[in-house]
């Protein structure tokens, strides 16, 4: 019974719908997800933020520490057991909270730099990034390992209005500040967007466009990877659940679901070992834990997992990853 996929408000129409791990309300089978190959493991950084943004997927805040700061020792643990499991990861992801505000940053994204990783780095380019000692830093990363460091910044909206709707008043000039200090030093920079307006796809792309032309940044708006605009998760509205017959219906395949491919390390507080999760959405449900280490969430087993294969039982895996097209990872 995974009563915790009612987090944040998520009620279905239908009660009896998210609750079984095999069988849909409907009586059908699931769809389930195994993990094709590991290409990129998230590092969970921690929630607390230096700002609270109104649609935030895991509830960041300057109060909320429901995940701890993790260490650069505990993250370098996983390092080692990729190497030691033969595992193809190519990326290691650095997502909060706010990264920037974890006093290990710098040593973890070194650590995973040296290792030959790429480092993805979720944040937005405000304060934390732009204190003097972390801005060194970051610049002897970037000349030590040069585009392997990939800054992607949350900038919901192209215009003040929308993005500062989200984000909080005078959020916007400091994210540009951020976005331009990061363009003039030869970082490679992407941006993440937001859907929560329902404005179309191509209009978004053409705003952002004329911004990123305007502040004379080297990022391509039609490149789906340098600007990834999110869906989003509505509590109000009903959402299917996604049986084995809807990859034909929907003519998708498993592999391209983010959970094929991508794991993420969280510490919550309190827990007496950190937990690896399938994907980055659902740090807080206990049903989708798969164990403390890579090797034990490969052999997963029961619940919400069958031999390390993830059941698409959550309201998220259906509206953002399966019917809405996200992903956190690069495509």
């Amino acid at each position: 019974m995974n009563d915790l996929a009612f987090e944040k408000g998520f009620v279905a129409l239908d009660p009896l719908k998210f609750r079984d791990p095999d069988i849909t309300a409907k009586g059908e089978a699931r769809a389930t997800v195994a993990l094709e190959r590991l290409d990129t493991l998230w590092i969970n950084t921690g929630t607390l933020c230096n700002i609270t943004c109104v649609n935030c997927y895991i509830e960041s805040s300057p109060t909320n520490d429901r995940l701890a700061y993790i260490t650069a020792a505990e993250a370098r643990a996983y390092l080692y057991e990729i190497a030691e499991l033969g595992l193809p990861t190519a990326e290691i992801g650095f997502t909060g909270g706010e990264p920037f505000m974890n006093p290990d940053m710098l040593e973890m994204l070194e650590d995973a730099l040296s290792r030959g990783f790429r480092a993805l780095v979720l944040t937005n380019a405000m304060q934390p990034m732009q204190r003097p000692p972390v801005r060194a830093g970051l610049l002897r990363l970037r000349e030590t390992y040069g585009d392997r460091l990939v800054m992607r910044v949350s900038l919901d909206h192209y215009t003040a209005e929308l993005h500062e709707q989200e984000r909080g008043a005078k959020t916007f000039d400091k994210t540009l500040a951020g976005l331009d200090w990061l363009a003039e030093n030869g970082f490679s920079v992407a941006i993440a967007g937001r859907s929560v307006w329902g404005e179309p796809e191509p209009v978004a792309r053409a705003g952002y466009a004329a911004l990123f032309a305007e502040r004379g940044w080297p990022i391509d708006a039609d490149d789906r990877t340098a600007l990834v605009i999110f869906p989003e998760m509505d509590a109000r509205v009903d959402v299917p659940e996604i049986t084995t017959a809807c990859w034909g219906i929907l003519d998708l395949s498993p592999n391209a679901m983010m959970c094929a491919t991508s794991r993420m390390v969280v510490k919550r507080r309190g827990a007496a070992a950190l937990t690896v999760l399938p994907c980055t959405l659902l740090p807080y449900d206990d049903a989708f834990g798969m164990g403390a280490t890579l090797a034990e969430s490969l052999a997963a087993d029961g619940g919400m997992f069958s031999r390390g294969a993830v059941k698409l039982c959550h309201p998220h895996c259906a509206k953002f990853c399966v019917l809405g097209g996200g992903s956190c990872a690069p495509e």
